[in-house]
Order: C-alpha cells, then structure tokens, then sequence
C-alpha cells in the first residue's frame, strides 16, 4: 500500500474517532440537561435548631459489661489487697479512675457464659470454693472476685448494677436466694450472713438479666423452653431492697436474638 493511501486510511480513522467522541459528549450533556430539574427536585435541606432540645438517648445503652474471661476480672480489675498494684480492697485504682472518667452507667456481671454456671455461693465468705472454668478454657476459677467485690467496684466506679442470674444451670430457688441475700433489709438469715460478710445495708440491684445467650452457651434453649424458664425465674427472683420497693424499681431484662438468621429470627417471632 501507499504511503498516500495510509496516511487518508489513518486521517479518515481519527475523523470518525472525533465524531463518534462528539457524539457521546453530546448524548451526556444531554442527558445531564434532562436530570437536572429531578435532581434539583430532590435538593434536601437541613436546618438545626441549637435552642430546642433533640432526642434524647438513654445513658444504659453505654453499659459496660465484666466476665471471667482471661484477664477482664483478674489482674483486669480484681488484684488483691496485697498486690503492689495501687489497689482499694483489691480492685484497681487505674481502673476506676478511667472508668469513672467516661461515667459507666451500669456493669453487667458475672457474664457471659460464665454467668449459666456460676454459683452465687462460691464467691462469699471467707472460704471461697475454687472450680475450673469450662467456659474459657477450663482455668482455675478462684472466685476471690464475689458479689461482695463486685458490689464495691460498682461503688468505687459510681455505677449501677446489673446482675445477671443463672438460668442455664440454676435454679429459681439459687436465684431469689441471691437476690435476697443482696437486698433484704429484714433479719432473715440471708441478710444476717451478709452482714456478716461484711455489708449490714442491703445492696441496690437496678437491673437483673434473666440468662444469656440462652439460644447458645446458656443453654440450647428452643425460644419456647427459654419463655417457660425465663417466666419462672422472673415471678420468683425478687428485689427486697426497701430504697427500691416504689422508686428505681429494679428493671429485669430478658434474652433476646443474636443476629438476622432464621435461628434468632425464630426467637424473636416467639417472643
């Protein structure tokens, strides 16, 4: 071929390359020219009004949360009176000072898992009954970090308390006898032996949590069987605390799904 000849083969070329080119800017300001006005319709517009009060946010939602797992109670928070941690009757003093700091409204404990073994009573008095903990790994659980510590490090950090019983494992009967043994104010023998372990004032329990994770860890429950127990758990579990008889009634939450599949949805629908 010619030298001619290719050099019109590649002008007719880059001539039908502009065109075409044109062609697509034109067809796109065009169909810009036609979406304008849609997109001028949805033009939204937002005003703030710093005068008036928004919605308000419940300050529980930011509740923290302590379990036996690895170090969040021991070392974490629990060290023991004669560590060379800075502590105040074994429990932390960098650790309240941060977590009063953020002003924690509430601390759930025991757990968790661990909270569908735990046994109220391991964790009192002087002798404590040291177990495994099956649920994280199968350590020594010493139970030196008991209602009683718990109870003051929601004091030292200026919280509330949100105690979570043992549904999976435990009975109605051991729940309500911790509750009393918490908040009894009369001379039973429960409110004597906590007086005796060191608090005469009943203690105030602003939320009980009926199980945890029932559909899993807590228990395998079927939403079902977890109603049935839960129903138990709460007409028999009661808060004897006379500070919380009319006002900050202790609030009681239940077990709810874990997340969008069928197995939590289920559970959900049930309830």
């Amino acid at each position: 071929m010619r030298t001619s000849a290719i050099v019109r083969l590649i002008s007719c070329f880059f001539t039908a390359a502009l065109r075409m080119r044109s062609l697509l800017v034109g067809l796109t300001l065009i169909v810009i020219a036609i979406a304008a006005p849609r997109l001028a319709a949805q033009k939204v517009e937002l005003s703030i009004d710093a005068s008036k009060p928004g919605a308000k946010i419940d300050r529980n939602l930011f509740g923290q949360f302590a379990e036996h797992l690895g170090h969040g109670i021991y070392d974490g928070i629990w060290v023991g009176s004669d560590s060379t941690i800075a502590n105040t009757r074994g429990i932390r003093n960098d650790v309240v000072a941060a977590l009063k700091a953020i002003h924690v409204p509430n601390v759930r404990w025991p757990g968790g898992c661990f909270a569908d073994e735990y046994r109220w009573r391991d964790g009192i008095g002087p002798q404590r009954v040291v177990r495994l903990n099956p649920n994280w790994g199968g350590v020594i659980e010493p139970n030196t970090f008991g209602t009683h510590e718990f109870m003051d490090f929601i004091d030292q950090i200026g919280s509330e308390a949100y105690v979570s019983v043992n549904l999976g494992s435990g009975s109605p009967r051991e729940a309500a006898d911790w509750l009393e043994y918490m908040t009894a104010a009369q001379a039973t023998t429960l409110e004597k032996e906590r007086a005796a372990n060191g608090h005469p004032a009943p203690y105030k329990v602003a939320w009980l949590g009926l199980g945890n994770e029932s559909w899993d860890c807590g228990g395998n429950m079927t939403p079902e069987y977890y109603l049935d127990r839960m129903k138990s758990f709460s007409h028999f579990v009661r808060n004897y605390n006379p500070a919380q008889m009319e006002k900050e009634q202790m609030l009681k939450i239940a077990v709810g799904p874990g997340g969008g599949e069928q197995r939590w949805t289920d559970w959900t629908e049930t309830s």
